[in-house]
């Protein structure tokens, strides 16, 4: 096991992941930029560097120097958490050059499951069913509209080197095809500096499920059952839960098995997620697979009691699984919102300023992972997400009952600070949602709701 851990991000996932090195008796080593010096997780952390200026770029996006503060302080690994560069294979080579362990996949394989395209191509040779599309990365204008003739619309465009939302097009008919295609190619190659895209058939009413996988180096693999991240704005989760409703057993456990053979395909270790799209008639399709923690694992973790962030450490370190499939025990109903600070009446346009006040909810079976207290700055550069609400209850009634109550509990005030509570408290009670028969449409379907969370007249 390692003797300490440098956690090469911020906000709620560094508080999180060093709570799991205190756990585990790893020392923790927390860096930081200029904008988050009052941060959560320096008061947790057992040191703290800082590594830059407020600007990502040169601060949690600058491989050079986390990798200074790991030298100066002696780190044996370092957890990316999600986001910045947790899916950088050229930081993966880094860390191994230096001889620090990165905690996540090699980078090479990085490189595969990065370029969705090849991703897609790895788990269609290992057996696990795909959307009719291009053969990999379409290649001309010409080579477009020939998958458009053979696949059908609609369609979406895709970024390779996509991810997070971003990167990807819906593509109605003939008319829209070539000015999307040019569109998304250029708006990647300005993202992401890979103007690549490749083609799939578009499910307008598909259901967002994903499973959770655990493997070690010693070639012991298990899933950890599915999470339901269908409500999305813009492709972005919003709301998560598990078990995924009216989803037949047969299906998800289908979903497992793939799953776990694409690991075994991969030689993947680590946790994982395999990213599926299901539609009306229960078929479902790969779509991708996340090679670090997501921001949702938390709903994973109430209803199995396993710690995903510290089996996450632990295979990494090379300790052996001490879980077998048939150890695997779900036990009732976890739902997770990501509460925001965005403004829902402004197209939900992010808000910064200092919080006044913040209160989390209390009560049974509730949790809140978040990096804020009263009197923290939330700085207008970096993602918008405040703290993430999870629950628990024996069914599905019960949590989005109790959801809805913590919620309602949270208290987030600050000069210019808004929050995407109330609009989730709209979500949760929306007819299709209480029913458990929403798919990612469901926020785009919704009628237009004000920032209270009610609808407004004629919406």
């Amino acid at each position: 096991m390692f003797s300490n851990v440098l956690i090469a991000n911020r906000g709620e996932i560094a508080v999180r992941v060093a709570r799991a090195c205190r756990e585990l008796g790893i020392r923790s080593i927390a860096v930081h930029s200029t904008a988050d010096q009052g941060s959560e997780v320096l008061r947790l952390a057992d040191e703290t560097v800082q590594i830059g200026p407020a600007a990502a770029r040169r601060s949690y996006l600058n491989p050079a120097a986390v990798i200074s503060a790991a030298l100066q302080t002696g780190a044996e690994a370092i957890h990316p958490g999600y986001g910045f560069l947790s899916e950088d294979p050229d930081f993966a080579e880094i860390c191994e050059a230096y001889g620090i362990t990165f905690i996540g996949p090699p980078a090479p394989l990085m490189r595969d499951l990065g370029d969705k395209a090849r991703a897609r191509a790895l788990m269609a040779r290992a057996g696990l069913p795909t959307l009719p599309g291009s053969d990999g990365p379409v290649q001309d204008e010409a080579a477009v509209e020939a998958v458009a003739a053979e696949v059908g619309f609609p369609l979406i465009v895709k970024a390779v080197a996509g991810g997070g939302g971003r990167g990807m097009a819906v593509v109605h008919d003939a008319a829209e095809l070539l000015p999307v295609y040019r569109k998304t190619r250029a708006g990647a190659q300005l993202l992401f500096g890979d103007g690549r895209v490749y083609l799939e058939r578009y499910l307008p009413t598909a259901r967002h499920v994903e499973v959770q996988v655990l493997a070690d180096a010693h070639g012991n693999v298990v899933h950890l059952g599915e999470r339901d991240c269908s409500v999305q704005r813009r492709h972005q989760k919003l709301l998560e839960e598990t078990p995924a409703p009216n989803l037949p057993a047969e299906v998800t456990g289908r979903m497992g098995e793939m799953a776990v053979r694409g690991v075994r395909a991969l030689g993947y270790t680590g946790v994982g997620t395999f990213e599926f799209l299901v539609d009306e008639a229960g078929r479902f399709t790969f779509m991708e697979i996340n090679g670090r923690i997501q921001v949702e694992h938390p709903v994973t973790e109430q209803v199995t009691g396993i710690d995903l962030v510290q089996e996450q450490i632990k295979a990494a370190a090379g300790v052996p699984l001490a879980i077998r499939q048939e150890d695997v025990r779900r036990t009732g109903v976890a739902m997770e919102c990501r509460v925001n600070t965005e403004d829902p009446a402004r197209d939900f346009t992010p808000t910064a300023g200092t919080l006044t006040d913040f209160r989390v909810p209390g009560g049974p079976f509730t949790r809140v992972d978040s990096h804020a207290y009263t009197g923290w700055r939330v700085p207008a550069d970096y993602d918008s997400l405040l703290a993430k609400v999870v629950v628990w209850a024996p069914d599905r009634a019960g949590a989005v009952a109790r959801m809805d109550r913590a919620l309602a509990e949270l208290v987030v005030s600050g000069p210019g600070v808004h929050t995407t509570a109330d609009f989730l408290r709209a979500v949760l009670a929306e007819e299709s949602f209480r029913a458990g028969r929403h798919t990612t449409s469901i926020v785009a379907s919704m009628a237009a709701v004000g920032a209270d969370g009610h609808r407004r007249p004629g919406g």
